[in-house]
């Protein structure tokens, strides 16, 4: 059984098929209306979410399969107790391919174990967020044309962000990729990823305090929302939640050619009077999300043999 727990459970030749059906749906949407006709998506969303969870479900109704899940653990039996073991087991008789979103890392691993269907990981903590990680790389690779020989810049919460997390895990197996990481220090990139990723591929980054210093080096600028949800305590919260705001100033800094990209919601890390800037492409972005996920639907349920 193909699981999509981590984006290095695909290889890279796995993940270049994977983009390329993803740039065919992007060209001719319509031609994949009826690529999961009959089957079932169950989407186990333990807690909040807009845009992953509906653009899973857009993507498979586009496709002419079908949807059904819980958008918060309250509206599960998690609220009586239900392990996630139990839960997937249960699931696995209804529906064809599951996404799980859970705020424990792991979670959608230990489902994985149990599951008679694909289990795709739609964000556990600060992990992994791996379609959110494809749907960045399908929209790098299809508005820069390339995914190698790019300078990108990771701003805001390094440390929590497990968008920035996967992302750079993935960007990492392309040739002549640099990083330049732009945070707090409080909220700095977790030392693993530094020792284990960085450091032992001896890939090229530097760690600054300062965006303004940082834009004129980059082609591709990843802002992050500071998340309330994963500090213990408000105080750091309300502390560490202005750090960095990109107004239309500071994109004057940027190369005519940088992209701006956000996993969104954001709150105020990006000025709306950006928004209107050809270079921020975040909106664009979320659509390219539904893409992503109607190409990876179908390959792990024809993988699994189910469609």
């Amino acid at each position: 059984m193909k699981h999509i727990i981590s984006p290095l459970d695909l290889s890279l030749e796995e993940l270049n098929d994977l983009l390329e059906t993803a740039e065919e749906i992007v060209a001719n949407p319509k031609r994949f209306s009826d690529a999961c006709k009959g089957k079932k998506l169950a989407t186990l969303f333990y807690e909040p979410s807009t845009r992953t969870r509906l653009s899973f479900e857009a993507a498979m109704l586009n496709m002419g399969g079908s949807v059904l899940g819980f958008s918060s653990a309250d509206s599960s039996s998690a609220a009586k107790g239900e392990s996630v073991a139990d839960t997937i087991r249960v699931i696995s008789c209804y529906a064809d391919i599951c996404a799980m979103r859970h705020p424990k890392e792991g979670a959608p691993y230990v489902a994985a174990q149990y599951a008679s269907i694909p289990v795709i990981n739609a964000g556990d903590g600060g992990h992994n967020h791996p379609t959110q990680t494809l749907t960045d790389l399908l929209t790098i690779k299809n508005l820069k044309g390339r995914l190698d020989n790019l300078t990108i810049g990771f701003c805001g919460d390094l440390k929590f962000g497990r968008t920035v997390h996967s992302l750079l895990n993935a960007m990492v197996r392309y040739p002549n990729v640099r990083f330049i990481m732009i945070s707090p220090y409080e909220l700095r990139i977790p030392e693993y990823l530094r020792e284990e990723v960085l450091d032992a591929q001896n890939i090229p980054y530097e760690e600054t305090r300062n965006l303004e210093e940082a834009l004129p080096k980059l082609d591709l600028l990843y802002m992050t929302r500071v998340q309330k949800e994963r500090f213990f305590n408000e105080e750091d919260y309300i502390r560490l939640k202005d750090s960095y705001i990109l107004d239309k100033k500071k994109m004057t800094y940027a190369k005519k050619d940088m992209l701006v990209l956000h996993p969104l919601p954001r709150v105020n890390e990006i000025s709306v009077e950006v928004d209107n800037d050809p270079r921020a492409v975040y909106f664009k972005q979320a659509q390219y999300g539904v893409y992503i996920r109607m190409a990876l639907i179908k390959k792990l349920l024809e993988e699994n043999e189910t469609c």
